[in-house]
């Protein structure tokens, strides 16, 4: 079941928090999503915190105040621990209690004003760690207009495979080389066989990608064999994050027939720090519809409530910072901009009542990403793979460097937020990730 609009989301609302009133922050009252930090100027333990403007709740300092009861209380003592998994397995109920309490707590004209700022931090001070223990990751296929313009490069008369209208389609990805935003990861090497050799060879990646997407967390899991329902699957999830599945785009083309991506996908796979609940993306809901010539999804994957509401408006953009542009100052490039709603071709409901239907059991903490999100107009594309035609068509900067693929000292920079009239601004903060030279190499290899 969705979330219903309750006070947490009153547009009216405001915090005692300054920077959470000033209509620019991704972390106003009406979001307060979830993070794992640490003081990083005194290495401090790691425990969950929640944003509000440019401050985190230090939800262990807050549970020492006993302001909570009964299942709030219980819910923040969970946030307590170095990993939210005891907390996301909590429920629906507990993330409910725990936010409406944090919203009353926080807001203008609050009894517990001076209490709540012994509990904040500047955002400015910390580090983050994963915000939970990751047992199994999965990564779907999930937009109709990435698969189509990626298989129009290798099979331009029919891009599309029978089965992907029909299933969403996802392969088990490696759950170890996941890491929180701000990750430095070096250029992969695998076998690579190009256009016109019949030996591969092993060398690093020159086709290295980005994937934009999103993170889905899951909350309370399911028994072994014990499906779950579409109209149930939320209750399952916790909440969102930005995903970049970087790619090795030469090395996957060699090894990816006939079991699909191995090494081209697990050297890393970079999140953002924080977790937007469903809750909190209750105003941004919008209906899931397909093309009426397009297959409609099985019974399994329908529901009155799914076709109403599944869909969820959340504006995603992708940036580049180089080397020689850091070295300048100069803003990152922007290179493309989608919307989940657009670029979705199934849900999130779907997506988990897809991944267990055959019995499959999920834990907290286990994570789904969307796969690569690209909308159907020019400059939504999801991947570099596709905005350079697969590398045909460089890309030029505004300091005249281009690109085709990435090279050593590129940063990705993702970024989302929701907006809607009649409901408050809210954002995801940064997924930064940043590509390091070949273990012992200097430069870039190029394409």
């Amino acid at each position: 079941m969705t979330y219903s609009i309750n006070e947490t989301h009153d547009p009216r609302l405001k915090s005692f928090v300054a920077s959470a009133n000033d209509g620019v922050t991704d972390f106003p009252i009406q979001n307060l999503p979830f993070c794992v930090f640490s003081r990083a100027d005194v290495h401090d333990p790691f425990r969950g915190g929640v944003a509000i403007g440019d401050q985190i709740v230090d939800l262990s300092a807050l549970a020492k105040m006993h302001l909570l009861s009964g299942v709030a209380a219980q819910a923040v003592q969970a946030c307590t621990e170095p990993t939210l998994n005891r907390f996301m397995g909590m429920g629906r109920e507990a993330w409910s209690a725990l936010r409406v309490a944090l919203s009353r707590l926080l807001a203008q004209g609050s009894a517990h004003e001076g209490t709540l700022r012994a509990c904040l931090i500047p955002q400015s001070v910390v580090e983050y760690a994963l915000p939970a223990q990751i047992g199994d990751y999965t990564d779907f296929y999930a937009s109709v207009h990435h698969a189509t313009n990626v298989g129009k490069l290798f099979r331009p008369d029919n891009p599309l495979l029978p089965n992907y209208k029909w299933v969403p389609i996802g392969y088990h990805g490696r759950a170890s080389s996941v890491a929180v935003s701000g990750q430095k990861f070096y250029r992969p090497k695998g076998q690579v066989c190009g256009v016109g050799q019949t030996v591969p060879v092993l060398q690093a990646s020159k086709r290295l990608d980005y994937e934009l997407e999103m993170g889905i967390f899951i909350g309370a899991g399911n028994a072994l064999g014990e499906p779950i329902t579409i109209d149930r699957a939320e209750d399952h999830v916790f909440g969102m994050c930005l995903l970049n599945d970087w790619s090795a785009r030469d090395i996957q083309g060699w090894e990816y027939q006939p079991l699909g991506p191995f090494l081209a996908k697990n050297f890393a796979t970079t999140i953002s720090p924080w977790i937007v609940t469903l809750e909190a993306l209750a105003p941004f809901r919008a209906a899931f519809t397909r093309p009426s010539d397009d297959p409609q999804p099985l019974p399994y994957l329908s529901s009155a409530e799914n076709s109403s509401q599944g869909a969820l408006d959340i504006s995603l953009d992708v940036f580049l910072e180089t080397a020689k542009s850091r070295a300048a100052s100069d803003a990152p490039n922007q290179l493309s901009q989608a919307n989940l709603r657009e670029a979705a071709y199934w849900t999130v409901a779907q997506l988990v009542a897809h991944h267990t239907v055959n019995g499959c059991n999920m834990e907290p903490g286990d994570l789904l990403g969307t796969g690569t999100m690209s909308g159907p107009k020019e400059g939504s594309q999801g991947a570099l793979l596709e905005i350079t035609e697969g590398g045909k068509k460089p890309v030029t900067l505004s300091n005249g460097e281009t690109r085709t693929f990435l090279e050593d000292g590129d940063a990705v920079i993702m970024r989302a937020s929701c907006e809607r009239e009649g409901s408050v601004r809210i954002g995801f903060g940064e997924c930064r990730g940043e590509v390091l030279p070949t273990r012992g190499s200097t430069s870039s290899p190029r394409a």
